[in-house]
């Protein structure tokens, strides 16, 4: 669940249009089968994308880039930080489960539960990256002008080397509050599914 991070830095000095943090998304499926919890257990195990930043496999993934581009602007005696324009490009990657046709009405019911919340918790990470691209790209265009272009540079690289360790820090702090709460999360999801499908709001599983 812990995002592989792929920071490409990228410095430029050819003028570009002045725009806000952006992000490109992606997502990928990986199939899951089997009739059983036990056996849909293993199928995650089995299957789920690989970490690098835990060396396991994850429930559900999300891979991420940074990329920035900078502009300057040199006068007389100063040069200071004309745009900066930072991307994230992310890729999603989700478990879909080979259903049978006649699997059993719980079964059903916990994976429709346990899918959407891995789905949340991808999606969350998503918005941690893209909030952090944000605060990135104001704390470089907000950078106070330099004798030479060399100094806003290494001033540039240091926000940005700054920026995205607090990233870092976020995702990794997101995903240790998860897991803590994962089982109590979980029941209490599966208890307001089943009261909306008694009410009628949702399909029976």
């Amino acid at each position: 669940m812990n995002p592989s991070l792929l920071c490409a830095l990228m410095l430029s000095i050819t003028a570009m249009p002045a725009g806000a943090a952006s992000l490109v998304k992606t997502y990928s499926y990986f199939s899951v089968g089997g009739r059983t919890l036990d056996d849909i257990q293993n199928q995650l195990s089995k299957n789920g994308p690989e970490v690098k930043s835990t060396g396991s496999r994850h429930p559900g993934a999300t891979q991420m880039a940074f990329t920035t581009r900078i502009s300057y602007a040199q006068s007389a005696g100063s040069c200071r930080v004309a745009d900066a324009a930072v991307t994230v490009k992310v890729k999603v990657i989700l478990p879909e489960w080979r259903r049978p046709r006649k699997s059993d009405p719980g079964v059903r019911l916990v994976w429709d539960t346990l899918s959407a919340d891995i789905k949340r918790h991808e999606e969350r990470h998503v918005e941690i990256a893209k909030n952090h691209a944000r605060l990135l790209e104001d704390a470089l265009k907000a950078l106070p002008p330099q004798k030479t272009c060399e100094q806003a540079k290494v001033n540039a690289a240091a926000v940005q080397a700054a920026e995205l360790a607090m990233h870092d820090q976020d995702q990794v702090r997101f995903d240790r509050v998860e897991s803590v709460n994962f089982e109590s999360r979980i029941l209490r999801l599966m208890r307001y599914r089943m009261e909306r499908v008694e009410a009628g709001q949702l399909p029976p599983p």
